[in-house]
């Protein structure tokens, strides 16, 4: 099963910006408990939907440069991109069959 990768400052524009598939990124942070919780979702969707959604995490205190850049105010935050632009964001926590519903129009 596949696990959501992390990403960082340095790795953004290879991994989300100039990805060949859509990509969702969950914005989080271990101080985070709304986080915790999302985490085994998002861990999940990116084992179910490898191939057809790249699924990353980004450290909010480690990479505040990302986090400044997309107005990030509150986590979780969940960024959909696709051909490099971010084209939904989904903030808070939500059930695993509302982040599937949220991110499938995405989905090949």
């Amino acid at each position: 099963m596949s696990q959501a990768q992390t990403v960082s400052d340095q790795q953004w524009d290879s991994e989300v910006l100039q990805s060949d598939t859509p990509v969702l990124v969950d914005f989080w942070a271990e101080w985070c408990g709304p986080c915790r919780m999302v985490g085994p979702v998002v861990e999940e969707i990116a084992g179910e939907k490898a191939g057809a959604l790249k699924v990353l995490k980004l450290n909010v205190d480690d990479n505040p440069d990302t986090t400044r850049k997309y107005g990030v105010m509150s986590i979780p935050t969940l960024l959909v991109f696709a051909d490099g632009v971010e084209k939904k964001r989904i903030v808070g926590a939500r059930g695993k069959s509302q982040l599937l519903a949220e991110v499938d129009e995405f989905i090949a």
